[in-house]
């Protein structure tokens, strides 16, 4: 008699050990949608799309990227939010969508950190800082001294009022303790012409717009934004190296809606950090100017609250406000 109880035992325990590798690998069984909550033909498009290929290789599913652009990424946002919660529906969110914009509009329709299920921190896009090659200063620290030599009197270009580019500006302004007139335009391309001319005495753009301007002689460049030196542009200095933890990048995230079970949150943050390590997506992703990050979801939480409580004090202390 107790051989027959061990016999059924044994069975028992193979039909378990059979059925959990069957359950475990249910997910993913149709493809995945990655909403983009920005136009297509953008820097976070070309990013979800490079990634999307090597990430549904990873899951062995396709994973299809959906662009729902709309009030600053957030009507994306809100779709994926709202979404159910079974890894279908996954969100390339960035910096704009959940530092930034949550604290310049408090009434967004979401919460950017209840709402949402942090999966990896895919990649980070610093700025660099363009002068004109008539400016006095040739390196960071002289720029900085001169800034601090004629308080007022210098100004800087921003993409308008609540982007990036601003909020790095101010950012740089209170670290260094300077006075900067803020000229704002509708877009970093607009600024260009008449920082080139020297009317505008600074701009802090993105690398892969304003890289090809300081090689083709038209500006010069003195610093890159990122914590280190990048190796995108490996001859810059870091603001940080003059200015101790100074740092400004857009991030960009993955995301699930909240409630994402933990097993679907690991097996899309395995395969995120696989496709993030394969050398053809580094390659492309450095040629949007961007740098792969990766990591776990709970180092992904840290630095996104860190980001958003940086921006919020910025935004709070300089009274800024969207346009």
């Amino acid at each position: 008699m107790r051989r027959r109880q061990l016999v059924i035992g044994t069975g028992a325990a193979a039909t378990l050990l059979l059925g959990a590798p069957a359950w475990a690998q249910a997910y993913p069984s149709k493809p995945i949608r990655l909403v983009v909550p920005f136009p297509a033909g953008g820097a976070t498009d070309i990013f979800a799309r490079t990634l999307s290929q090597k990430l549904g290789e990873k899951l062995g599913v396709a994973v299809v990227v959906e662009n729902r652009p709309g009030a600053g990424g957030t009507i994306g946002s809100d779709l994926v939010a709202k979404a159910p919660a079974d890894g279908y529906t996954l969100l390339l969110a960035t910096s704009s969508t959940h530092s930034i914009g949550p604290a310049l509009n408090p009434k967004m329709p979401y919460d950017a950190v209840r709402d949402f299920t942090p999966i990896c921190h895919v990649g980070n896009a610093p700025s660099i800082m363009l002068v004109p090659n008539s400016s006095p200063a040739k390196t960071l620290k002289e720029w900085v001294d001169y800034a601090r030599k004629n308080p007022g009197r210098l100004n800087y270009a921003s993409s308008g009022n609540g982007t990036i580019v601003q909020l790095t500006a101010e950012l740089f302004k209170s670290q260094a303790g300077l006075f900067l007139v803020h000229i704002p335009y509708k877009g970093t391309a607009l600024a260009i012409p008449d920082l080139v001319s020297g009317k505008v005495d600074v701009l802090f753009d993105s690398l892969p717009t304003g890289l090809p301007h300081v090689r083709d002689g038209r500006l010069r460049a003195l610093a890159v934004t990122s914590a280190q030196r990048t190796p995108m542009a490996p001859d810059l200095p870091a603001v940080a190296e003059l200015l101790p933890g100074f740092e400004s990048n857009t991030w960009f995230g993955l995301y699930g809606p909240k409630g994402l079970p933990a097993d679907v949150t690991a097996r899309v943050n395995t395969a995120v950090n696989q496709a993030l390590a394969d050398a053809d997506v580094k390659e492309r992703l450095a040629r949007l100017g961007i740098e792969g990050v990766g990591g776990t979801p709970a180092q992904f939480a840290q630095m996104a609250a860190l980001d958003a409580a940086k921006w919020k004090k910025i935004i709070t202390e300089r009274k800024i406000v969207a346009e």
